[in-house]
């Protein structure tokens, strides 16, 4: 008889997340995903001049704060025909080459590794085996037996007071957990590191937009001006501590989360067949030829499709079918003029609100009903896995060499066939392998910096059209970023000087998103399926996949009496699915 339960909040996720699902003798059979919060930031900015809406949409996310402020100075260097400079296109890949060394990290160790390290396992382990385990994993010099001795007794000292602070409410002694204890002392040893390490990372930001979160950016280019000897500018001091952050993370890329992730996989290799989807999209980004350019073969993240898990074809290299780009709210909280049940290419879409369900509490959503604030985008009718494995996965599929040999590589450490990268398993190794190709990437920008300024080029804007006079009456652009959750895009019309319409179509709106009127599941939903769940009552595998995705959902507050009546609606509008 089949059992359903509702994991509401999911936490370890940015925004608010609710799982529904359907278990039969252990078995996921059916699953339900609804984003409880409201989005809207399109809204805002219709009306506005088309250079100022990145400093609106950018708080979209306080976390992607780079992605969305990126997507959307493209859709308008699209609109209207702007290249930007080769220094301005290097800046902002290192820039959102930092935000994908941090939010990997970030993501991994204090959103889910808890989804696999037990922390209060550790407690039995041997401090000098679990040095003995680390040193022979990685050259990281904080693996001392003193250390791990050290971090065990104020770990019993957390646990002895009843209190375990940041590390309570996790799913320890569960029976899905595996690992020995001197792993699970080791991985919680470097969840404390990376707290440390992840502030100093997000310092090249503010060093090349003035502040983070929210750093400046600009249509046309980059704000930061280039002046080697002024204390004001971009100057040596400056460029120096740049490199010097991004040195420090790749070596903690390669020295701790690169080995800490194949230390986890190797005792989950069961998941590797567990948690997949089977269609995968990426858009390409880091141009090194500038991101007008039509050659996207310049790109380091190439684009393309990959279609019902086969890996022997990329369609779509080019992303010439993005009209072919509908979102759909047959299951969504939104209106559409017109049919509901027919989607809108996003430069014709529409953020209407028309919330119509349950009041809190309740126990189950009418699933037959709308259930969800996320819109369901599809590409050329199908459904879609945006991310770190959409990305691995084109990158392989299309015969780049630094992708076959890392994740080849990756295989044969595993003892795993390529099939195992279709799971949940292989979406949070490939978070992992993507980080040391961005690391090493990361180099190759800023060593293309330097190069350009020491050959005399300074130039970090083009204002060529930044007189709304000389633009033509009515423009269209897209704006396309892979963010670290998957593709991003912005959408943007503009008329008379002016943002007509605005939409994005976030990672998490083709991942998170309810079922089409096909009755196609998005990856969330399909990937439950036949999720084996050992305890109803304490559904860790349903958070492990669902965390492998790293999920970011839209946001707002409703504030109810104990009545389940609105008493105040506070809405900032703003969106967090990235």
């Amino acid at each position: 008889m089949a059992e359903r339960i509702v994991v509401d909040p999911i936490t370890r996720i940015e925004g608010h997340l609710r799982a529904e699902v359907e278990i039969t003798d252990g078995t996921i059979k059916d699953a339900f995903l609804s984003a409880t919060m409201v989005r809207g930031l399109e809204n805002i900015v219709k009306g506005r001049n088309p250079k100022d809406v990145w400093a609106f949409v950018q708080r979209t996310c306080g976390v992607c704060t780079t992605t969305h402020a990126i997507a959307s100075v493209r859709a308008v260097e699209d609109a209207l025909n702007i290249a930007i400079p080769p220094n301005a296109e290097m800046v902002r890949n290192i820039m959102l080459g930092a935000l994908y060394l941090h939010d990997h990290v970030v993501h991994f160790y204090h959103l889910h590794a808890f989804d696999w390290v037990d922390v209060v396992n550790g407690l039995n382990a041997d401090p000098v085996k679990t040095s003995q385990l680390a040193q022979s994993i990685s050259n990281w010099p904080k693996s001392s037996p003193g250390y791990f001795s050290d971090l065990q007794k104020r770990l019993k000292k957390f646990v002895g007071s009843g209190q375990l602070g940041i590390f309570a409410n996790g799913y320890w002694g569960h029976p899905a957990m595996k690992l020995p204890p001197e792993a699970n002392l080791m991985a919680t040893a470097h969840y404390l590191e990376a707290l440390e390490w992840q502030k100093e990372i997000v310092k090249i930001h503010a060093i090349f937009g003035g502040k983070n979160p929210h750093p400046n950016f600009l249509v046309g280019g980059m704000a930061c001006a280039i002046n080697v000897d002024d204390a004001s500018g971009l100057n040596a001091e400056r460029l120096a501590l740049v490199k010097k952050l991004l040195d420090q993370g790749k070596e903690f890329v390669e020295q701790v989360y690169i080995p800490d992730v194949l230390a986890v996989a190797s005792f989950y290799k069961d998941w590797g067949a567990i948690g997949g989807f089977h269609n995968f999209m990426a858009f390409g980004d880091f141009p090194m030829a500038g991101y007008a350019n039509t050659d996207m073969s310049t790109f380091k993240f190439p684009s393309g499709v990959i279609l019902n898990k086969d890996l022997s074809k990329v369609h779509n290299p080019e992303l010439q079918d993005l009209k072919t780009i509908e979102e759909y709210i047959n299951n969504s909280w939104y209106d559409y003029s017109g049919d509901g049940n027919k989607g809108k290419q996003p430069w014709s879409g529409e953020t209407k609100i028309n919330y119509s369900g349950p009041k809190p509490p309740y126990e189950q959503l009418d699933v037959t009903q709308k259930y969800s604030f996320i819109k369901t985008p599809r590409w050329k009718g199908l459904p879609m896995e945006v991310g770190p494995l959409a990305r691995m996965l084109v990158g392989y599929a299309s015969g780049r060499p630094e992708y076959k040999e890392i994740i080849d590589s990756t295989l044969s450490k595993l003892e795993i066939p390529a099939e195992a990268l279709f799971s949940t398993l292989g979406r949070t190794a490939a978070r992992a392998l993507e980080s040391q190709l961005v690391a090493d990437w990361n180099m190759e920008f800023y060593d293309k910096l330097i190069s350009n300024i020491k050959n005399g080029d300074d130039r970090m804007a083009n204002m060529e059209k930044w007189e709304t006079s000389t633009w033509d009456p009515e423009s269209k652009g897209v704006g396309l970023v892979e963010a670290p959750r998957g593709g991003l895009s912005h959408w943007i019309v503009i008329k008379d000087g002016k943002t007509e319409n605005y939409q994005q179509i976030v990672p998490s709106t083709w991942n998170a998103s309810p079922r089409d009127p096909k009755g196609q599941r998005s990856p969330y939903e399909s990937a439950l399926i036949n999720t084996p769940v050992a305890d109803p009552k304490l559904p860790l595998e349903i958070i492990r996949t669902i965390h492998s995705f790293d999920p970011c959902i839209a946001c707002a507050v409703h504030l109810y009496d104990e009545n389940g009546d609105i008493i105040r609606e506070i809405h900032d509008l703003s969106v967090c699915s990235v």
